[in-house]
């Protein structure tokens, strides 16, 4: 049960934490609170949180900049809450892979229903995980055998892929719905010299997508984000 959930308010505003921390504890969760982003960091070493309400404007590292590195590291629900209500912010927060955004001053039973909103996607993903005796992806009638690293098409026949473009997929797969820079694509394709200014990435996906799509230069599966990366955004479920 998200009751259950764990959330981290992550806000410089002492008078914002308190409120909020009370109010969701009122309604059922474990709350903890930090001021800022180290503060935040040293919580999520202790235990990591299903979800953090991060503000945007805190000293230090700014909140875009800290829910970038979250969402490279965990597919933990982020809830970005801030004065600040700026159009480009929103769409910035919403493209590096936050589940929602919130604009002070908020409604406290909206404020709830989003919360419970993405704690939902939350536990949903975790039941979802693929686990050794669980790791075949199937979506859009394709079925990604993750540990045999095979994949076959809606009609039943192999689809030769190299170790890249398995990688790749994996990694999109895996993300479902979470956009990935190229950087984080990078970290996840192993094995080969990525170089910063090439544009080997976009190429790898061009060939994926020759060999998944329907049509490639309409790609129905794996959306390009403009000036964030890639997105997969086929439902995937495990078996």
């Amino acid at each position: 049960m998200d009751q259950n959930a764990n959330i981290l308010v992550v806000d410089d505003d002492a008078g914002i934490r308190e409120i909020l921390s009370e109010f969701l504890s009122a309604a059922g969760y474990r709350v903890r609170t930090a001021g800022n982003g180290d503060e935040m960091y040293r919580h999520i070493k202790l235990q990591r949180p299903d979800l953090i309400i991060l503000d945007l404007n805190m000293p230090g590292k700014h909140g875009l900049e800290l829910a970038r590195e979250l969402r490279a590291e965990s597919d933990m629900g982020i809830i970005i809450l801030t004065g600040n209500a700026e159009t480009v912010d929103r769409i910035v927060g919403l493209e590096i892979g936050a589940d929602d955004y919130i604009p002070k001053p908020f409604d406290r039973r909206e404020l709830l229903a989003r919360v419970r909103s993405v704690l939902r996607r939350v536990m949903q993903a975790k039941e979802a995980a693929p686990s050794p005796d669980r790791s075949v992806a199937t979506f859009s009638g394709w079925k990604l055998d993750l540990g045999a690293q095979e994949l076959r098409s809606p009609a039943g026949a192999e689809v030769r892929l190299t170790s890249y473009e398995f990688q790749l997929l994996a990694a999109l797969v895996q993300s479902a719905n979470r956009v990935l820079s190229r950087d984080q694509i990078k970290e996840k394709v192993t094995g080969r010299d990525w170089l910063p200014t090439d544009r080997s990435v976009d190429v790898l996906v061009g060939k994926l997508r020759k060999k998944i799509e329907k049509d490639p230069h309409r790609p129905a599966l794996i959306k390009t984000v403009r000036g964030s990366g890639y997105k997969f955004t086929a439902q995937v479920m495990y078996s």
